[in-house]
């Protein structure tokens, strides 16, 4: 895996803020690069660097394996869930928890996907897409 890659993709989720989760698709889909399979790997071999426990399945399922130590945070955090914590079943509320970024966080967003971009492919910029994602 690029180091590039795994850079951005950890800059990205410590941009989540606590209570707040993304998607592993979310993630790559912010980045303009890899898939739900490329950041789910990023996290299980370097996430422990970052909060891992706010990068989760899109059902909303704890990172597999840490599910009781990710809902220690999640409670801490006061992440929104569905079912009851510590029962079978339990899972965060995507659509309460999902990290829907300001303006000023898309702009730090950004910041790494162009970073991530000019490093992998030795251009200065991209140019903006009308639709909101980016154009090679």
């Amino acid at each position: 895996m690029r180091d590039e890659f795994v850079e951005a993709v950890l800059a990205v989720v410590e941009l989540v803020p606590p209570g707040s989760v993304l998607a592993y698709g979310d993630v790559a889909e912010l980045l303009g690069a890899g898939g739900p399979r490329q950041v789910g790997s990023v996290m299980s071999h370097f996430g422990a660097q970052v909060a891992w426990w706010r990068v989760i399945r899109a059902n909303g399922g704890a990172p597999e394996g840490h599910e009781v130590e990710a809902l220690g945070h999640y409670v801490e955090e006061s992440t929104p869930l569905r079912g009851v914590a510590g029962r079978a079943g339990w899972r965060v509320d995507m659509q309460r928890a999902r990290w829907a970024p300001d303006d000023g966080e898309l702009d730090l967003v950004d910041a790494v996907a162009e970073e991530l971009w000019e490093r992998v492919h030795g251009r200065a910029t991209r140019m903006s897409d009308p639709n909101g994602g980016l154009l090679p």
